[in-house]
């Protein structure tokens, strides 16, 4: 595919859009609390797009489909285990955590609120929380770095090496200028182009291929495995996809979100929001995968490209089937899942590295100016990092995103669910669960099982967490009245 001028014009409109956004947000950026979490002023339907689209990075539009496309229905597991996974994250998470992190002096990161929970004044937590947020969201941050440089790649034609620096640079430039804000509200943006895309695509290839019958009889044709649901991997391969739903509990972008809504009377709405755009969004993604095989068994002369990565299906047919001014808004829509989520974890990084090193160890009494612009030259600096890491031409999105996922799932999930609903939850049993999770992921992933390392990852936390609380002293009496105070408020509330 080569840029049109209905291309360009459409990326260009779009990129200048986020940016303006970003500049809007820096006028009304006057403190580090605003820079990172907006202020907690999110209204729901602020909170719910942009916890979505946070999540939903660019291997929604490209890592999903093309594993759909290359392997068949089997693959659907991975969004049917998210869509259980995220609703327990906002029914029994998002609440509590908003009500908790206020509660604990106004945390701001979840190191932050880790810290605070459990009254830990060696700040060994802290620092250990930071660092485990720092490794994988660099792995995750590199997923997004890829995504954008095969974008670009793919539609303007450049060298993968220049693809990566033009991919990243839009995202950059909206972080650094506008924070927390600026990312909220052009994640709001982002999400409404995203679902948009994933309802018109699948409807479009259907309609190309002759209908939903003859596209599926296509598809069996192509390969019958491509249509059962337990494929060559069996019952592992099954409990391994259905397992991302584990992730949530974990992500620090997305709890961030979820700390930011304006007051828990936010939560319900939002997650009303939030989940049905994400089941469309998912159901979009996979037709887009399983129909694309139907599409070019049809047209297999312009599968060439598909062929070579089967993660640009939704990047061809964008092209292949709506006129450039169409096609231009679609591609905008890849670019806006990449931006939404690598914005966020940019953000996130960012903020561990101000809050929890930089004056959590290093400058305590530091202003809010200066905490601010450290928070953008971290921005940068993690940005940097991230490029280097996706340097490699070969690299895969989902790859580097099931990794990253993993790791935050194990590494936080278990201590985050059970610090919420468990009062003799210690110090100490937090500090096993994140070191237990984040090193049983790192060991399984390099083990070459087939079973996803997120199940025993997540497992050998919660096991660390209670066998450790349980064997060591219990927690002091404040911070179980603390606890005891953010239950009953969620009690009187409903929550």
């Amino acid at each position: 595919m080569t840029a049109s001028t209905p291309l360009l014009v459409t990326f260009l409109a779009y990129l200048l859009l986020m940016v303006g956004i970003g500049l809007w947000a820096w006028s009304r950026t006057r403190s580090f609390d605003d820079y990172i979490l907006g202020g907690r002023s999110l209204g729901s339907l602020v909170t719910a797009l942009s916890a979505g689209a946070s999540d939903m990075s660019g291997w929604l539009l490209m890592g999903l489909p093309g594993a759909l496309y290359l392997t068949g229905l089997s693959e659907a597991w991975i969004a049917i285990g998210l869509i259980v996974g995220a609703w327990f994250n906002w029914r029994y998470v998002a609440g509590p955590l908003r009500v908790y992190t206020e509660s604990t002096r106004n945390a701001l990161t979840l190191p932050d609120y880790f810290t605070h929970r459990f009254d830990d004044r060696s700040r060994v937590l802290r620092i250990l929380s930071a660092l485990v947020i720092l490794v994988f969201f660099a792995i995750y941050c590199a997923s997004g770095m890829v995504a954008g440089a095969r974008l670009f790649e793919s539609v303007f034609g450049l060298p993968y090496a220049q693809a990566l620096w033009w991919g990243a640079a839009a995202t950059i430039a909206y972080t650094f200028i506008g924070g927390f804000l600026a990312v909220s509200w052009t994640d709001t943006v982002q999400a409404s182009l995203m679902i948009f895309a994933l309802l018109l695509v699948p409807v479009v290839v259907v309609v190309h291929s002759g209908g939903l019958a003859p596209s599926l009889a296509l598809v069996e044709q192509v390969d019958p495995l491509r249509l059962q649901w337990v494929g060559a991997g069996g019952l592992v391969a099954v409990v391994s996809a259905m397992a991302w739903g584990l992730g949530y509990f974990g992500q620090p972008h997305i709890l961030a979100r979820f700390m930011a809504a304006e007051s828990l009377a936010t939560i319900p709405r939002a997650r009303r929001i939030g989940m049905a755009w994400m089941v469309l969004c998912l159901a979009g993604a996979v037709a887009v995968g399983l129909f694309g095989v139907a599409y070019f068994a049809q047209h297999p002369e312009q599968a060439g490209a598909v062929r070579q990565n089967p993660e640009r299906v939704f990047v061809v047919l964008a092209g292949l089937l709506f006129n450039p001014w169409v096609a231009g808004v679609l591609l905008s829509a890849i670019l806006a899942a990449i931006m939404s989520t690598l914005s966020c974890q940019l953000l996130v990084c960012s903020s561990a590295l101000t809050e929890d090193f930089y004056r959590g160890l290093l400058r305590p009494r530091a202003g809010q100016r200066e905490l601010v612009w450290f928070g953008r030259a971290m921005v940068l600096a993690v940005a940097v990092l991230a490029i280097w890491i996706a340097r490699d031409p070969e690299s895969r999105v989902l790859g580097l995103v099931s990794y990253a996922w993993a790791g935050f799932g194990a590494a936080f999930g278990p201590v985050v669910l059970l610090s919420l609903c468990w009062s003799r939850m210690t110090r100490d049993g937090a500090l096993a669960g994140v070191l237990a999770g984040a090193a049983t992921v790192i060991v399984w992933k390099h083990s070459g099982s087939a079973l996803y390392e997120i199940v025993p990852g997540f497992l050998a936390a919660s096991v660390a967490v209670v066998a450790v609380s349980l064997l060591g002293r219990a927690p002091p009496e404040s911070v179980r009245a603390t606890h005891a105070q953010v239950r009953a408020l969620l009690r009187e509330q409903g929550h």
